[in-house]
């Protein structure tokens, strides 16, 4: 007798995510801070002109967008990224690729670069 496989579609786990009110009001409450100023000094050339978080990743693709992609599949929406050491690359990523959240509901990707005094 086979075996019945079960599919699980993304549209039937955010049916499961929406249905079980898995996104409480924990978790859109919640703000998260990425840090992201590392200076990458063990990937030598790679981080030369950029921060190791703007350093790419398969094309398309920078480091950061790994964990801002973990926040937003868990639910989390309010998220703010330190930048601080060479931060022009990663600043310019994140508004070309992270600027379709929307600030009218409460969703953001805030960049918050270091400041000297």
């Amino acid at each position: 007798m086979a075996k019945k496989e079960s599919k699980v579609t993304q549209s039937k786990l955010y049916q499961y995510y929406v249905d079980t009110k898995t996104a409480t009001e924990y978790t859109r409450k919640t703000l998260v801070l990425v840090l992201a100023g590392g200076e990458g000094s063990r990937l030598k050339g790679l981080t030369k002109w950029r921060a190791k978080p703007a350093v790419p990743f398969g094309g398309k693709y920078r480091i950061i967008d790994f964990a801002l992609s973990n926040c937003i599949n868990s639910g989390l929406r309010r998220i703010g990224v330190l930048t601080q050491y060479k931060s022009h690359s990663l600043i310019r990523h994140l508004h070309r690729a992270w600027g379709f959240m929307r600030a009218e509901i409460g969703e953001f990707v805030e960049i918050l670069p270091a400041q000297q005094r």
